[in-house]
Parts: structure tokens; C-alpha cells; sequence
């Protein structure tokens, strides 16, 4: 369910080792993050993303064969890191630990990684080009999936009848609000930005409304 993402070597290559190879992407993704959210896929060049890095232009065609190729690898790590969190999902979980476990995780996510978000948020708004490759029959059947579990618990009794597709919408757009919209919150709430506090809590309450809407009893907290 990860974008395919091509790089660039010149004859006579080798890739570095590990470790290296490891901490020199994560740095130009970062910097990539930052970039593309401020300026938008357009709006930035590969330069701007060196720069940002503090790494020769070079060293990013080394990993990533162009801007394009770079755009869609931070996509890819959002979208697997989202979707990651439901993969394990089955029809003998207990609803409300599966529901609350996944909604703290996915606040984290909005947390740690705001930028990668907004960057999802605009390719959606935007018509969502560079991610049709993503959304495919395969991934319609792993949509699919996730219903099917919600559907047995339903049948099961685990859990009051509500519609799972748009259970599922309501799970992610209330989790990516907190990064998607912080500029928003920052203007209703008269703060800079949102400590770690303020998104447990914010988990907590969405944990207690979701949960209960659905005829759930919230778990105790870990």
C-alpha cells in the first residue's frame, strides 16, 4: 500500500550503507515536509529542499530521482502510517479498545507529523493527481475490509448499527482536524500551537463521543 518510489543512480553507484542511507532520507524528507507545506507542490523546487536540508542538491537525486518522485515518498509515509494503524483490525477485537486505540494513535500522528498531513490535505482538495495510483481496486478492497469488521461486530451485538464507511470518514477527518486546522484552533484558542496535553485530551474527548455514539462504554485509560 506504499507508493513506488524510483532513485536516481549514476553508473557505477553503489547506495550508501544502511544507517547512512537511512538519516539522509529522513532529512531530506523532513526538510521535503517543510517545504512542500509551506509552498506547495508548485511553489517548491528541489534546491529550496536542499537548502532546507543543509545537503547538496546532488545528494537528492541520489535518493530521489526528482520533486516529483520526493512528493510522492512524503504521501507515502502519511498514508502508511495512517493506514497501518488499521491493518491488524479483525471481528474478534473488542470494539471500543480497538476504536480508542486507534483514535490516540492517529491524534499522535496529527501531533508528531502536522506537515505530512496538510501536504495529504491539499493533494485531496487539490483533485488528489498524484495519489489516483494509490486509490486503487486494491485499496477499495482494503476499505472494504475495515467495514467488513465493523459490520461483524454490528451483527454481533458489540456495537449499535451505524454506518461504518461513514463511521471511518468521521475517524479520520476528527483526528486530521487537529493537524490539518491548527491555525484555526491557534485562532479560537488564542494559543501558538497545541502541547501534548492538549492532544491526549483532545483523543479523550473524541475517544468519549465516538465511543458513545456508537453504544460503546470508553476503556479505562492505559
Amino acid at each position: 500500500m506504499t507508493f513506488p518510489v524510483p532513485a536516481h543512480l549514476a553508473d557505477g553507484q553503489e547506495r550508501p550503507a544502511g544507517r547512512i542511507r537511512q538519516k539522509n532520507e529522513e532529512t531530506i524528507l523532513a526538510a521535503a515536509e517543510e517545504e512542500f507545506a509551506r509552498h506547495g507542490f508548485k511553489g517548491t523546487s528541489m534546491n529550496a529542499i536542499a537548502l532546507r536540508a543543509d545537503l547538496p542538491k546532488a545528494n537528492l537525486h541520489y535518493y530521489f530521482s526528482n520533486k516529483l518522485g520526493l512528493y510522492t515518498a512524503v504521501l507515502a509515509n502519511i498514508l502508511e502510517l495512517w493506514d497501518s494503524t488499521f491493518n491488524h483490525l479483525t471481528a474478534d477485537d473488542d470494539p471500543a479498545i480497538a476504536l480508542a486505540g486507534y483514535i490516540r494513535a492517529k491524534m499522535e500522528f496529527s501531533r508528531r507529523y502536522p506537515q505530512a498531513s496538510r501536504i495529504f490535505a491539499m493533494e485531496i482538495i487539490s483533485g488528489g493527481e498524484c495519489l489516483s495510483s494509490h486509490f486503487n481496486q486494491d485499496y477499495r478492497s482494503w476499505f472494504r475490509g475495515r467495514a467488513a469488521v465493523f459490520e461483524a461486530w454490528i451483527a454481533a451485538g458489540k456495537m449499535d448499527p451505524v454506518d461504518p464507511v461513514n463511521l471511518i470518514f468521521l475517524l479520520w477527518g476528527s483526528t486530521q482536524h487537529y493537524a490539518d486546522f491548527a491555525t484555526q484552533i491557534a485562532f479560537v484558542t488564542g494559543r501558538k500551537r497545541m502541547s501534548k496535553q492538549d492532544y491526549a485530551d483532545a483523543a479523550d474527548n473524541l475517544i468519549q463521543i465516538i465511543l458513545k455514539g456508537c453504544g460503546l462504554t470508553p476503556p479505562p485509560k492505559a
